[in-house]
């Protein structure tokens, strides 16, 4: 799949900030007023951030408001939905610790729910999609979900839980890859059940469909080399899990936690990059590409 910054920011940033939203509405860090503020300020600005970065892929952006109503079918419109319900919700619960210092748990718990919520529901939109067998496994959805925690427990100070939540996510991450590298092969999709012409045995393609490129294959065919891949998936794992437990297990220093939170976001980023770029979406069979 071809990696589009727009989405690799918004997976990046959104989990990011409805990973803090979470612990914020679980109460960790227990804060009010001022610093209250802060901490919602940080975790609105990464997930509205990521949010409106995607809107840029669209085709049409000033149409985005309609996907909402496709909620029975389109993990999109779940996605929205979800979103917009925590940012509201948690709004609420933030309004009650900054300005009346009152921590309002209920609303905090169901706004933690539903930031969870809008993260399954980002995940599930890569996890439903058969036509890419390197997503569609229950590995995806966990990797968004550890990935998300970990940054949230490491944005909210929870240096303990943020070590255990990274050496989850490092490894359903490393799971996602070594699992991701066969699904292709296993989903026993081919040049014959492509074309539909199986039934009248093997299939060549004669000539290329096209005499250039098109949008199925500027958007779907993107073809990362296996030396690269391995080089960024060092880089991505070293950057994003190994980097900041390093750092989070030396003496606590403001300076150093905010060198594991932008080691943790550069490597993220990278994990993300991958992730779409070692996509192999079916379509590129039909295209000789696969």
């Amino acid at each position: 799949m071809h990696p589009a910054p727009s989405v690799i920011i918004f997976t990046t940033l959104s989990g990011l900030g409805f990973g803090l939203l979470i612990f914020l509405g679980l109460g960790m860090p227990a804060v009010t007023g001022l610093n209250a503020f802060w901490f919602f300020a940080i975790g609105y600005v990464l997930a509205v951030g990521g949010l409106l970065s995607s809107t840029f892929h669209l085709g049409h952006p000033e149409r985005a408001w309609k996907a909402f109503s496709q909620w029975r079918s389109s993990w999109l419109s779940r996605e929205g939905i979800c979103a917009v319900a925590a940012l509201i919700t948690m709004a609420l619960y933030g309004a009650g610790l900054v300005f009346f210092d009152s921590q309002w748990a209920i609303l905090g718990w169901l706004g933690a729910a539903l930031s969870l919520g809008t993260v399954f529901t980002t995940s599930m939109i890569y996890a439903q999609m058969k036509t890419v067998p390197r997503w569609h496994m229950p590995w995806t959805p966990a990797k968004f979900l550890t990935l998300s925690l970990a940054g949230g427990a490491l944005l909210a100070g929870q240096v303990t839980l943020a070590i255990v939540l990274l050496i989850l996510a490092g490894a359903i991450t490393l799971a996602t890859w070594i699992i991701g590298d066969t699904a292709f092969a296993r989903s026993g999709t081919d040049m014959e059940t492509a074309t539909g012409l199986g039934a009248i045995g093997r299939v060549k393609a004669f000539e290329p469909p096209h005499t250039g490129t098109n949008y199925l294959m500027r958007e779907f065919i993107h073809v990362v080399g296996r030396k690269h891949s391995t080089k960024l998936r060092i880089i991505a794992g070293a950057l994003a899990f190994v980097v900041p437990i390093i750092l989070l297990l030396l003496p606590f220093s403001h300076i150093i936690a905010i060198l594991a939170v932008i080691s943790h976001i550069a490597g993220v980023a990278t994990a993300r990059w991958l992730f779409f770029a070692e996509a192999e979406h079916v379509v590129g069979l039909y295209y000789g590409k696969r």
